[in-house]
């Protein structure tokens, strides 16, 4: 063998290695690289798309760029996981095609094969998704976006397209897209909702091929500051009580509470046909509206376009969401190199009765408890100014989860109590309570000159009265998830230490708190 052939073929070998399982592993170990959210191997990621449950497995396809970092024709990326927390890449599922590119969408399994796609009693698993074609666009066009579909008959490794797309053609609106369908038992029928520029339509269907035109919502309510996108809709039990409510999700970009893109909710009622708010919640929302304050399901800048998993079988019962983890201020921009963007922890969705009335509230599956290593009982003790606690734990870790309780005397709470998270080069996380606003400080959390608003402080205004305060957070390398008062206020978001945070200590200016007790976590990567 000559040296040209011998070198050749030594990186051919190198080439063949680089795709090795053990290649990923070292590759999950990069700076800012999330250990226990999910991020694409490599290339651009944003919307989660196509989440369906089926024979085992949580699907979660998403809108990915596979030749670059940033935004691009987009294709659906593909992943899928037993438990919610271990994911396994697969290939790309839809690439773009004639009718464009292959935007947001969601998935069913169309258990009754009314679409006739199935084969030999098996149920064909049905992607909805929006095509969107460039070159109308280019031309000016408003009907360049329309609603296709694709089948699977092999548990979503291979799809095959819809040969009659699209099924929802474009009557003239230029935002028309992002379609979620699922299957309205009382009236026998599916329904599809999608965003109409500024506000949704549902349209209905005996096939998930031929759609008739049901009803619209939204004009003129809720966050009006940017396009409307990615809805949901779905219902819940309202917890003590008898009642189901439906739950409207909306993603609006810009418009967000603080800054860029967010997720609002409508609480309300659907007959099959047309969604309607609730009388007591309308009110609020108009009240709220006219301030400029909707109803958000999560106040950070990092939880955009976020929906629920389809086909969650009734002896599970839960509606689980899950979101991108970015903002469109920043998104193309942010600090990471051989990929963008990762996915917020799956959160089981409550309906629960408040002082305020009824309100959305989330937390973090229970699947993630099995990334649980070293456990220790914070103890019961009054702070005066600080409590360090990551000095419970036995070896410092930048992968946390924390629960922590904590009350005061009456006229007795501190002007802010502070969760601060901080690395040896001085910069800091801090989350907690100042006053009667929630908040999350990264103005000094890191790597910030990538986008002049990055370096932030966000607020959510609090509802509660309790003398206390209760909190549960998710510190991964890169990203902090907040939920204050048993998950009714939730704030997201994402930084760029220069290296990782591995303490942690509980902060107070004025007054005083009783740790009533807590439970911190250190967690292990779902990549080794």
């Amino acid at each position: 063998m000559d040296k040209l052939c011998f070198f050749t073929f030594i990186l051919l070998i190198m080439s063949n290695c680089s795709e090795s399982p053990a290649s990923e592993s070292a590759a999950y170990r990069e700076a800012h690289r999330p250990q226990f959210h999910f991020s694409p191997d490599s290339m651009w990621m944003n919307d989660p798309n196509g989440m369906v449950f089926y024979d085992g497995e949580y699907h979660l396809f998403y809108q990915h760029y596979p030749d670059s970092t940033v935004w691009g024709p987009m294709h659906w990326g593909h992943a899928v996981s037993t438990d919610l927390v271990h994911w396994e890449h697969l290939p790309i599922a839809l690439y773009p095609d004639s009718l464009g590119y292959i935007f947001s969408g969601s998935a069913v399994v169309d258990w009754k094969n009314t679409s006739g796609l199935g084969r030999e009693g098996q149920p064909p698993l049905i992607a909805i998704f929006t095509h969107h074609d460039p070159e109308g666009e280019k031309a000016g066009k408003t009907d360049f976006q329309y609603q296709s579909i694709a089948y699977s008959l092999d548990k979503g490794r291979t799809w095959t397209k819809y040969e009659g797309n699209p099924v929802l053609p474009n009557p003239g609106i230029k935002d028309f897209r992002d379609p979620k369908v699922f299957w309205h038992r009382e009236s026998g029928r599916w329904v599809m909702i999608f965003a109409a520029g500024d506000h949704v339509q549902l349209y209905h269907s005996p096939d998930l091929i031929n759609w008739a035109y049901a009803s619209e919502f939204g004009k003129g309510t809720g966050g009006q500051g940017g396009v409307w996108e990615c809805p949901d809709l779905f219902p819940l039990p309202l917890e003590g009580s008898a009642d189901t409510m439906w739950v409207l999700l909306l993603s609006i970009n810009p418009g967000g509470p603080n800054g860029g893109s967010a997720t609002q909710y409508f609480l309300g009622d659907f007959d099959g046909t047309a969604f309607r708010m609730d009388p007591a919640f309308a009110e609020k929302v108009a009240a709220d509206t006219a301030s400029g304050n909707p109803f958000w399901v999560d106040y950070g800048r990092d939880n955009y376009a976020g929906v629920t998993w389809s086909d969650i079988p009734e002896t599970d019962g839960r509606r689980i969401f899950m979101g991108w983890m970015s903002n469109w201020d920043y998104a193309n921009v942010v600090p990471t190199q051989r990929w963008r963007s990762a996915m917020t922890v799956p959160r089981k969705l409550l309906l629960k009765n408040t002082p305020a009335g009824p309100r959305l509230f989330s937390r973090p599956v229970e699947e993630l408890e099995q990334l649980h290593t070293e456990t220790v009982d914070i103890p019961a003790r009054e702070v005066v100014q600080t409590m360090d606690l990551s000095e419970l734990l036995q070896s410092p870790s930048a992968l946390l989860d924390l629960s922590l309780s904590l009350s005061w005397e009456p006229g007795q709470q501190p002007d802010e109590i502070a969760l601060v998270m901080e690395n040896n080069r001085g910069e800091q996380l801090r989350f907690g309570l100042n006053g009667e606003e929630y908040f999350t400080d990264r103005t000094a959390a890191g790597k910030k000159d990538f986008e002049p608003g990055f370096a932030s402080r966000q607020t959510a205004q609090r509802w509660s009265t309790f003398n206390g305060l209760q909190i549960r957070a998710l510190l991964d390398v890169a990203s902090v998830e907040f939920f204050a008062d048993e998950g009714g206020v939730a704030m997201t978001d994402i930084f760029f230490p220069s290296e990782d945070f591995t303490r942690l200590k509980l902060e107070l200016s004025g007054g005083k708190v009783q740790v009533e007790g807590g439970r911190l976590f250190a967690l292990q990567s779902i990549w080794q």
